[in-house]
C-alpha cells in the first residue's frame, strides 16, 4: 500500500524551499526563547506589582510616626508574602531557562548566584550591627532597610551582569541601586514611598523594553 504525504517537500514538488525553512526555524527559536526566558515580561510586570505592594504598605504602615519607630507586623508579613510568590515563579522561570545548560555557562551563572546571596546576607547582618551599636529606629527600620540592601546588591548585580554582557539586566540592575540612592534623601517615612514607585516604573520599563524586543525580533526578516 502507497502512502503519500501532503506535506510539502523539495522532493514532492512542494513549495517548501529552503528560506521557508529558515523562517521557520528562526520562529519557533524566537518562541522558544520567549517560552524559556528567565525573566517573562509578565513576570517582570508583576515584580512591579509587587514592589509597589510591599514598599508602598510598609509607607503606609510608617506614615506618620512621631518618633519613628519602623513598619508594623502587617505590613511586614504582606511584603514577605509578595516576594515569597516573586521567589517561586523566578525559580520556576529560571529552572525552565537552564534546561540543558551546563558545563561553564551553567557554573558562571550558579557563582553570579552566590555571590548574590552573600551580598544579601552582609546587608542585613551590617543591619544587626547597627543596631547592636545603638543607631536610631529611624536608621536601623528606616533608612537602611529600605534602600541599602537594593542599592548594595544591585550594584553587584549589574557588574556581574556586564561581565556576562547582559546589558539588558546590567540596566535594569543600575536603575534599580539608583532608585535606592535617591530614596536616601526621602527620610526614614518617605524612603518607602520613593522606593515604591521607583521600583515600580523600573520594571514597568523593564517589560515595556522586553516585550518591544521580542517583537522586534519576530517582524524583522
Amino acid at each position: 500500500m502507497n502512502h503519500t504525504s501532503d506535506a510539502p517537500t523539495a522532493e514532492n514538488g512542494g513549495d517548501f524551499d529552503p528560506q521557508q525553512a529558515a523562517a521557520l526555524l528562526d520562529q519557533t527559536t524566537q518562541r522558544a526563547r520567549r517560552t524559556f526566558q528567565s525573566s517573562p515580561p509578565l513576570l517582570i510586570a508583576f515584580r512591579a506589582v509587587v514592589v509597589l505592594g510591599a514598599f508602598g504598605g510598609i509607607w503606609l504602615s510608617v506614615r506618620g510616626q512621631h518618633p519613628y519607630t519602623g513598619p508594623q507586623g502587617w505590613a511586614i508579613g504582606i511584603a514577605y508574602a509578595l516576594v515569597g510568590i516573586v521567589i517561586g515563579w523566578s525559580s520556576v522561570a529560571m529552572k525552565r531557562a537552564a534546561a540543558g545548560v551546563s558545563g561553564p555557562a551553567q557554573r558562571a551563572k550558579n557563582l553570579g548566584i552566590a555571590v548574590m546571596l552573600a551580598a544579601w546576607v552582609a546587608v542585613y547582618v551590617f543591619m544587626a550591627a547597627l543596631d547592636h551599636a545603638g543607631a536610631s529606629h529611624a536608621i536601623v527600620f528606616g533608612l537602611y532597610p529600605a534602600t541599602a540592601p537594593l542599592m548594595i546588591v544591585g550594584l553587584v548585580a549589574a557588574a556581574n551582569s556586564a561581565g556576562r554582557e547582559d546589558w539588558m539586566m546590567a540596566g535594569n540592575c543600575l536603575a534599580i541601586a539608583l532608585v535606592a540612592m535617591a530614596a536616601a534623601f526621602g527620610g526614614p517615612v518617605g524612603a518607602w514611598l520613593i522606593m515604591a514607585i521607583g521600583l515600580c516604573a523600573v520594571f514597568l520599563g523593564t517589560a515595556a523594553v522586553t516585550v518591544w524586543q521580542q517583537h522586534r525580533s519576530v517582524v524583522q526578516p
